[in-house]
């Protein structure tokens, strides 16, 4: 047998059976040093450089706590250039105390319970013959479906909005980043 042949069978058993090669590190160093939690979604969300607004609106309409907290949920979240595609002004009357009931409704047409990775969005999609109905924490309802290999979600009022990052995966849920912003009927 060729040593190509006997590494790539050894490399076969190993992936099949859970056998792995071992760095030299001491075992013990493992053992020692603290595990590094995942974010949630709120951190992630800080994270990203591209959802600021989010974040405010987040922050505006007090659910950081919420969003932060053990859990699964599903966001589908808008990067600052979904938000930019607003009208102008907006995102700025959004935020203002007085409206934060109706902010609180936008950010939650955003968030389904559970952890709705792009594997079971896609299954959904399959069985509903093309459509996926998926209920929102506002109560609404948004509609996913495939346009070639994008998942793009329709809202209420007939708006799309594609998912352009799929399976942000985070402690307390997934975040699916979209270019645009959904808003209930």
């Amino acid at each position: 047998m060729s040593s190509k042949v006997k590494a790539a069978a050894f490399a076969a058993i190993a992936a099949t059976t859970g056998l792995a090669l071992t760095t030299a590190a001491p075992l013990a160093a493992h053992h020692h040093s603290a595990k590094k939690e995942a974010a949630n979604i709120v951190q992630t969300a800080q994270s990203t450089g591209v959802h600021n607004t989010l974040v405010a609106a987040v922050s505006a309409a007090g659910l950081v706590d919420t969003l932060s907290a053990d859990g699964a949920s599903t966001v589908f979240a808008p990067t600052d250039t979904g938000f930019a595609k607003l009208p102008e002004g907006t995102v700025a009357t959004l935020v203002k105390p007085e409206n934060k009931e109706t902010l609180t409704g936008i950010l939650t047409y955003h968030v389904v319970g559970g952890n709705i990775t792009s594997a079971k969005l896609l299954n959904y999609i399959e069985k509903g013959n093309g459509t996926a109905r998926i209920k929102t924490l506002a109560g609404g309802i948004l509609e996913a479906r495939l346009d070639g290999e994008t998942i793009v979600v329709t809202d209420g009022a007939g708006r799309t909005a594609a998912v352009t990052t799929a399976d942000v995966m985070t402690s307390n849920g997934v975040i699916h980043v979209t270019d645009g912003v959904f808003l209930p009927a």
